[in-house]
């Protein structure tokens, strides 16, 4: 793919229409729309001329929903199927646009040609300050241009990536971007293939990183040793207040890491740890953190193997520590029991601005079961009090009567003797 400069954004001078131009040769494409000359101003003429002489040099058709409304602050063309090369008229059209602050892209199949065209465009135009590329089939080489962007770019303050293909390769891109980014406030990464690596690159990007405040990681694969990594970096940010990680299996290895890092974290304010594969466990290891932590305010626990033994570790917490910042819990799948109900009346009277979602009353705290006796175990601990061979153990079984075969194997054959 050959170099995309700011010079091939822009249109030469004898490519712009003349005023002077036939109506008919104006109206090759139907955008089904009734300009009025006389009430636009001319800068907005010259936007909407632009982006159709952008439309014929590439090939496509307007979008004529971005011409009626290119003077609006917000720009939404998701569900258009601009491709990169609708794409590619449109950052044409947005070079000198001082209109649009936010710019919503998602689902357009804009592709990695499409991204470098975007990125190219904002190196140019410091209006858009949001943009949404979610669902584009970026990919590898998309996310290599979005990290260029970031390096560079100084107006952007939230960018949506969610649903892009983005592997643990990618993340590096990012971890690296974040590096020196410290503008961009909110980041969507959700619905990615992020994994153990990618845990680790990620991890790195909120240790170094001192503008993100809230990240969307979501509905990745962030467990085991990604999800340890991610929480090491968590803990040493001190920028970070909203952290979505629902739907990443983060199990009780991530529940310990992440409770390691809420002892320290003194920026986070809500958590979300929903569809996470948690235990009673996992949320006791949790606790342990929340014992220390005074900032976090929302913990999303929903749809995790949980029990009312958890619920009571989580109300016991908020109860038994006064710097709590705790308003809401979410264990909204979660039977409880009278208890329950009753320990949170109690700790409510303590702290009235609680809010605590469960599934309602019937619960109960699940005992252990007894332990099985190992029939093997017993056999042996008889032969040893017995002073007995295993053989002799059997024949006295069968003493009275004759046993009827003996089966010596030797390799596939079987031969059988009576006694």
């Amino acid at each position: 793919m050959s170099t995309i400069s700011f010079e091939s954004l822009c249109l030469k001078d004898d490519d712009c229409p003349s005023p002077a131009r036939p109506r008919d040769e104006e109206d090759e494409f139907d955008t089904d729309l009734d300009f009025d000359e006389k009430e636009e101003s001319n800068k907005e003429a010259t936007i909407a001329e632009v982006y159709l002489q952008a439309c014929r040099l590439v090939g496509v058709v307007p979008v004529s929903y971005f011409i009626r409304n290119h003077d609006s602050p917000t720009m939404t063309l998701t569900h258009y199927g601009l491709g990169h090369l609708g794409c590619k008229a449109l950052a044409i059209a947005l070079v000198t646009d001082m209109h649009i602050n936010t710019l919503e892209l998602a689902n357009n199949h804009i592709e990695a040609e499409g991204a470098e065209y975007l990125v190219e465009m904002l190196r140019a135009n410091f209006t858009i300050q949001h943009l949404d590329l979610s669902n584009n089939y970026l990919q590898s080489a998309g996310a290599e241009h979005v990290a260029k962007l970031l390096m560079d770019n100084i107006s952007l303050k939230s960018l949506k990536l969610s649903g892009n293909g983005f592997t643990d390769d990618d993340a590096k891109y990012f971890a690296d971007s974040f590096l020196i980014n410290s503008k961009i406030k909110e980041l969507d990464l959700s619905y990615n293939t992020f994994c153990g690596k990618g845990g680790e690159h990620l991890g790195q990007m909120l240790a170094n990183n001192e503008g993100l405040e809230v990240l969307d990681l979501s509905w990745n694969h962030l467990r085991m040793k990604g999800a340890v990594a991610l929480c090491a970096g968590l803990k040493v940010n001190m920028m970070l207040k909203h952290l979505d990680l629902s739907w990443n299996g983060f199990g009780n290895e991530g529940a310990l890491a992440m409770g390691e890092a809420l002892k320290f974290n003194n920026t986070l304010v809500q958590l979300n740890l929903n569809n996470n594969r948690l235990t009673n466990e996992g949320v006791g290891m949790l606790c342990r953190g929340l014992e220390f932590n005074d900032t976090l305010r929302v913990l999303l626990l929903a749809y995790n193997s949980v029990t009312v033994e958890g619920a009571l570790a989580l109300v016991n917490v908020v109860k038994n520590t006064p710097k709590t910042a705790l308003e809401e819990i979410n264990i909204c799948n979660v039977l409880v029991n009278e208890n329950f109900v009753h320990l949170l009346e109690a700790t409510c009277q303590e702290h009235p601005g609680l809010d605590v979602q469960y599934g309602g009353v019937g619960g109960f705290i699940a005992k252990k079961p007894p332990k099985r006796v190992d029939p093997m175990k017993v056999i042996q601990d008889y032969l040893d009090q017995q002073k007995l061979r295993l053989w002799d153990f059997f024949r006295n079984i069968d003493k009275d009567g004759p046993c009827e075969s003996l089966l010596l194997t030797s390799g596939r054959r079987c031969r059988f003797f009576s006694t």
